[in-house]
């Protein structure tokens, strides 16, 4: 599958991993809201609330707790999905495309077959390189890594 998603080192980062499940189980946990809820941050934060409405300008809304109790909430929307292949929302547009006024970053997830289960690539895709230092340095890697086992170990666990 061709994809839409141009990659550029000099302001992105990537997670690529391949992951022991299936790629219509990855796809059903970036766009089932029960399922986002318990994998979407790292421990000991949690998801507050979530809205996800997986179609193009749908709203992908995650509020995130802190462990002192406060929440986050910015708004966003899925930009573009083939189901069980890619996922792609921003946080730079909110539900039906509205500008939001702000912009971290764009993500793409892809799920591709692998031999032993998919091939999961996270893309983290920033307007600049200060922005993509910061999200580095914000522990994009480690962080993104937890939750991708996070959302392992909640698919293994709907399975039984």
């Amino acid at each position: 599958m061709s994809e839409p998603i141009t990659f550029r080192k000099s302001t992105d980062l990537i997670l690529d991993r391949v992951v022991p499940v299936e790629a219509e189980e990855l796809y059903r946990g970036w766009t089932d809201p029960e399922w986002i809820a318990e994998w979407f941050v790292p421990e000991p934060y949690r998801v507050a609330s979530c809205v996800a409405v997986p179609e193009p300008g749908g709203e992908f809304t995650v509020a995130i707790e802190s462990p002192d109790g406060d929440v986050s909430k910015d708004p966003g929307c899925y930009l573009y999905l083939v189901p069980n292949r890619l996922v792609v929302f921003t946080d730079a547009l909110g539900p039906g495309f509205r500008p939001t006024g702000s912009s971290f970053f764009t993500g793409a997830i892809s799920f591709d077959p692998a031999e032993s289960g998919t091939r999961y690539r996270a893309r983290a895709l920033h307007a600049n390189i200060k922005t993509r230092d910061s999200h580095a340095k914000m522990g994009f890697t480690e962080g993104w890594e937890i939750c991708l086992e996070q959302l392992v170990g909640v698919i293994l666990s709907r399975r039984a």
